[in-house]
């Protein structure tokens, strides 16, 4: 998800490696200082966001004071997507950041090693769509042979979802070919016909279907990818060992305000015009994914399977190992 989602990253997200790594001067670089109230050993935490609809509750926690009444002062700092999260995190300027899946266990893949303290984000119908121009020829993702479609991230979450989809048209992701642009560029890009079709999620989705008459092509989060685990957030190892009681503290504050996204539909539309650029309108009326209220190991492990089948991983990775405590 959307691990990066909203950029070039990711997942987010995510170019495609969120490689998170232990990170020993975190501590240090944003005021670890003192114990904080409640036996703390840390009370000030720096947490990476993408201005987008995954991380709406972790802005709902922080508007509503969750944190705060766990002893924590949490600063968000957007980042555009997984390389600047990423830079940031190993520079020692984030104790945590938002990540898509994929991305964090391609990291874990290549040596690194994290923790998932929450789960932040699953797709839903409709929420994550391959769309084509208002006049396109292509009619059933089977058309898109030899053709180029537009994602926001090369070998990631975008990807590993069309690929799932065009192997039950009879395709398989040579068939096509995988063109970076950022989400809020696609739709020019369909309009002049430089791609053909576009993955996308909100509120470029409603966004592409209200400016250009774009249609949607086909849901990429069905079959395999129904109910996608897309964006959780991580930190290092490292900090999650030395810091366990400021971890547990910042997951209960978080988890609250996931309980909320979860059953409150409107308490997301309201949040999400002070963090991102979805306006009241819009907010009322996208498309939303939904907002788990605990780590599922077998949820996550989804994700691990499907990357192997798919070539994006050689072994598997044991998830249960990278859950830290619960979210929910």
């Amino acid at each position: 998800m959307r691990l990066r989602l909203a950029s070039r990253a990711a997942i987010a997200g995510f170019t495609a490696v969120l490689a998170l790594t232990a990170c020993g001067g975190a501590g240090t670089a944003t005021g670890a200082g003192k114990p904080g109230a409640g036996g703390l050993e840390k009370d000030r935490l720096t947490v990476g966001a993408l201005p987008i609809p995954d991380s709406a509750a972790l802005y709902i926690a922080d508007k509503r004071g969750f944190f705060k009444e766990e002893g924590l002062t949490v600063d968000i700092q957007i980042v555009q997507g997984g390389a600047q999260a990423q830079q940031s995190l190993l520079g020692g300027s984030l104790d945590a950041t938002q990540t898509n899946y994929v991305s964090a266990f391609l990291a874990v893949a290549a040596g690194n090693k994290l923790k998932i303290v929450s789960d932040l984000y699953q797709a839903a119908p409709n929420a994550f769509n391959l769309m084509v121009a208002k006049n396109s020829s292509i009619k059933t993702p089977a058309d898109l042979k030899g053709k180029k479609v537009a994602v926001n991230s090369l070998k990631n979450i975008g990807t590993l979802a069309i690929t799932s989809v065009l192997r039950t048209h009879g395709l398989a992701a040579k068939d096509v070919q995988f063109v970076e642009f950022p989400f809020p560029d696609m739709a020019g890009k369909l309009e002049q016909g430089v791609v053909d079709a576009a993955w996308m999620p909100e509120p470029h989705l409603t966004a592409v279907q209200r400016n250009i008459g774009a249609q949607k092509l086909s849901d990429t989060m069905v079959d395999a990818t129904a109910d996608f685990p897309i964006a959780g957030v991580a930190v290092t190892e490292d900090f999650a060992s030395r810091y366990p009681k400021t971890v547990s503290a910042f997951q209960r504050a978080l988890g609250k305000g996931q309980r909320i996204a979860a059953s409150n539909r409107k308490a997301v539309e309201e949040i999400l015009p002070t963090y991102t650029r979805i306006d009241a309108a819009t907010a009322a009326v996208i498309t939303l994914g939904g907002f788990p209220t605990s780590l599922d190991q077998t949820r996550l492990q989804r994700v691990v399977d499907l990357m192997v089948e798919q070539g994006y991983l050689s072994s598997k990775i044991d998830v249960k190992s990278m859950l830290t405590g619960t979210s929910g």
